[in-house]
């Protein structure tokens, strides 16, 4: 879209103006890499409220190096980020990543590489609870960025995401390369994201290494892709993904294990790929590392979910991943159910979905004629370990789960809960408001 040439005396830009003459329209040349960003790591315990924050310069950064945003925590702890707009970056608009040191860019893509990065955030830059993270990013508006949307290596530890608005990220397909999406983040520990609106994104959420203690919940997703609506790697859990809207052609690619996926609504396709990779677990709350694993595959929970399309989780009885269990889901418009699944329903009408827009939010038609199956509730006794940290399925916040409220926060019935992510009655409402998501 343009390039520039630049001698001893004079830098000539060159640009295309689709039609637009530039000798009548204001043109703006991005001078600046970012618009609130620490001039060094350690700024603790910053607000940022209200403001507009657009058209940075941003340098696309993996997750071994510093990320720069139009915002960003630059390894701090305890920061507000709240009720801003954000918007047009050259490549990421809020990052909750690592410091810059000599190492940045040297990895060479390899995990090996990341796992150094990681010892050296611990041993040299003090990584863990007391001093990086515990940040709240909330209520904001965040579009059109080249890259990411919100992206973080290790900065966002025991941080909350909620309420946010994400949209028309990665969509000009400018770069190549990870790191794209809507929210990515490396190390989400004892993260909560939560009540997000995320569409027209090239990849929805990307939780990518050492997600464990993370809870993905009441978020909605739509009009994401050509990729996923959520993408889990290299994972050994627990994590747990549930209330949640995944209304895309691609719902999950689950490159992980050791998830719990319930009370979500399913419209799109998933899919999973065991990984050779090596890749941390830790303690409880923690971010030392308690050891290395591959990832298998498997050992996850599905649990009361509604899948309305896409391919289902048939394919989840492979033989050469980790076992997985499986209860109370519903299945419609020939999703086929799991075929080890006593208690699941397969309903065979037409439940097409329809996102209606009017004037005060957005609206999901969808057709549930019999309604979802009564179930089981799901509480971190019922879901037991995750096998390869040997850890219980907690909240966030290392409380005790019980995953007794729905989309809307309404109370669920504690002995018959339905499946899916409505406390469910069909003879009231076939239509859903879901935006503002409160």
């Amino acid at each position: 879209l343009w390039f520039a040439t630049v001698d001893q005396k004079t830098t000539t830009i060159v640009a295309q103006f689709k039609d637009v003459n530039p000798n009548q329209q204001l043109i703006e040349v991005n001078a600046r890499q970012s618009v609130f960003y620490p001039a060094k790591p350690g700024i603790n315990y910053i607000t940022v409220r209200g403001f507009t924050l657009e058209q940075a310069a941003t340098n696309w950064a993996p997750p071994t190096a510093e990320q720069v945003g139009i915002i960003g925590t630059h390894w701090s702890k305890g920061w507000i980020i709240e009720n801003n707009i954000i918007r047009y970056s050259t490549c990421t608009g809020l990052t909750l990543g690592k410091y810059g040191d000599k190492w940045d860019n040297t990895s060479a893509n390899a995990a090996v590489g990341y796992i150094k990065t990681i010892e050296r955030a611990t041993n040299e830059a003090g990584w863990c609870k007391e001093n990086i993270g515990s940040h709240m990013v909330r209520n904001n508006e965040i579009s059109h960025c080249e890259q990411a949307g919100i992206v973080g290596s290790l900065g966002a530890i025991f941080s909350e995401i909620t309420g946010n608005t994400i949209h028309d990220i990665h969509v000009r397909r400018l770069f190549t390369g990870h790191e794209m999406g809507g929210i990515k983040i490396h190390a989400p520990i004892d993260c909560l994201i939560s009540g997000n609106h995320i569409y027209r994104t090239n990849r929805g959420i990307w939780l990518d290494w050492m997600t464990q203690g993370t809870r993905v919940t009441r978020n909605l997703l739509h009009d994401n892709g050509p990729r996923e609506d959520l993408f889990i790697e290299v994972n050994h859990g627990p994590y747990v993904v549930d209330n949640n809207i995944l209304l895309s052609k691609k719902t999950l690619l689950d490159n992980a294990q050791g998830g719990c996926y319930a009370h979500n609504l399913i419209a799109g396709e998933i899919s999973f790929h065991p990984q050779g990779r090596k890749t941390p677990y830790h303690p409880e709350h923690s971010t030392k590392i308690a050891g290395l694993a591959v990832t298998k595959c498997g050992d996850n929970r599905f649990y009361n979910n509604i899948f309305i399309g896409g391919t289902g989780i048939s394919n989840y009885t492979n033989g050469n991943i980790l076992p997985s269990f499986v209860d109370g889901n519903t299945y419609l418009n020939g999703v086929k159910p799991y075929p080890k699944e006593k208690n699941s329903v397969v309903l065979k009408v037409n439940s097409d979905f329809k996102l209606i827009t009017k004037s005060d939010g957005l609206y999901l038609k969808l057709n549930l004629p019999s309604g979802p199956k009564s179930s089981t509730l799901v509480t971190t006794k019922r879901l037991g370990l995750a096998k390869i940290p040997n850890l219980p399925y907690l909240n966030f916040n290392g409380a005790p789960l019980v995953i007794d409220r729905d989309f809307f926060g309404v109370k669920r019935n504690s002995k018959k809960p339905s499946s899916g992510p409505f406390a469910y009655s069909p003879k009231k409402k076939l239509e859903w408001k879901l935006t503002p998501i409160k």
